[in-house]
């Protein structure tokens, strides 16, 4: 009876982690729309520095009451992290820049299977057929709905290749470093989000510039402006928090696949708050395979054989018995 208990507890928080996620993702996206269409503020790596500020802040507030414990980070891998966060921050804003909508989608899509290479490199993980299948799936019902036109230059090629490479290298390593150093979602952002900040807030008003041609610091910050920026930043403390609880849960991969349900619901939502201009028969399919892709690969990614982990056969493990016998009996004498 125990483990039963203890598997329905696991299964709800993962599924409340999960929900946490896609509510914050998706409510942050609305706002971030409103904010950037609606009142004109298109800086986009300026915005997330302050989301990164604002979670520093939280951090350190729930540090001093005593709700994050003291942990470590070597600060070779703290900055190793933050360049990954970075150039991904960065490098999908040029991505979009200098590329249409269309390949840039096609882009954001690659992370997948390079997340899934990953893995398989470094953690020695094994996919079965239907979970590989399903993941295929999920790619055709997102590429679906959301790739149209599909152009791409030289420049646009390479920044796409560092936003894909480096995105899934930072969200590998969120699950790497909270497996190796022992470290919650709330220690880990304690450690990364204000080097992060720091760093975003130096660059960010340069790489915006560079984006549109326009300062920061020449906005007109009237009063709705400055709400809608705090919203954002309200809703970034958990955005940030629940990317690291998931990846943290699951892996990359899964927070990548099931992340899809965030583009699927926020196209919806679009539809609904925003007009249902756009709106077709294609897309509509798109959504519907791209659902049971994603309820495929999460049956199929459970299942024993699904996703696990490459163990040494049996003749290896033999082997590395018996060397590590003689070697004991080689010390002993």
């Amino acid at each position: 009876m125990a483990p039963t208990n203890k598997d329905d507890r696991k299964a709800a928080l993962d599924i409340a982690s999960w929900m946490f996620n896609v509510a914050t993702s998706v409510g942050i996206i609305m706002v971030n729309k409103a904010l950037m269409a609606t009142h004109g503020f298109s800086f986009a790596t300026t915005l997330t520095a302050l989301h990164f500020a604002t979670t520093t802040i939280m951090t350190a507030v729930l540090r001093w009451l005593g709700y994050i414990q003291p942990s470590h980070l070597p600060v070779p891998d703290l900055i190793k992290f933050v360049i990954f966060a970075n150039l991904s921050i960065v490098g999908m804003n040029v991505s979009l820049m200098w590329n249409s909508v269309g390949f840039y989608q096609i882009a954001k899509l690659c992370i997948i299977p390079v997340s899934c290479f990953l893995e398989v490199l470094f953690d020695k993980i094994r996919y079965s057929r239907d979970t590989k299948l399903s993941i295929v799936v999920v790619l055709l019902g997102v590429a679906v709905c959301t790739v149209t036109d599909v152009s791409v230059n030289t420049k646009g090629l390479i920044a796409a290749s560092i936003a894909v490479w480096s995105t899934a290298l930072q969200q590998y390593y969120v699950h790497y470093l909270q497996r190796r150093y022992s470290l919650g979602s709330f220690n880990l952002l304690g450690h990364t989000a204000p080097t992060q900040a720091a760093s975003l807030l130096l660059l960010g008003p340069f790489i915006d510039y560079l984006l549109t041609t326009k300062w920061v610091y020449s906005f007109d910050y009237n009063a709705m402006a400055v709400f809608f920026i705090g919203f954002s930043c309200v809703i970034a403390i958990g955005t940030n928090l629940s990317q690291f609880i998931c990846i943290g849960r699951f892996t990359a991969v899964s927070f990548q696949v099931l992340g899809h349900m965030k583009t699927i619901l926020v196209l919806f939502l679009g539809f609904f708050l925003f007009g249902k201009e756009g709106l077709s028969l294609q897309v509509f399919l798109g959504m519907i395979l791209a659902v049971a892709g994603m309820i495929w690969y999460g049956n199929a990614s459970t299942k024993p054989g699904g996703k696990e982990r490459r163990v040494p056969n049996e003749k290896s493990h033999k082997t590395r018995s018996l060397s590590d016998s003689e070697q004991g009996d080689d010390e002993k004498v």
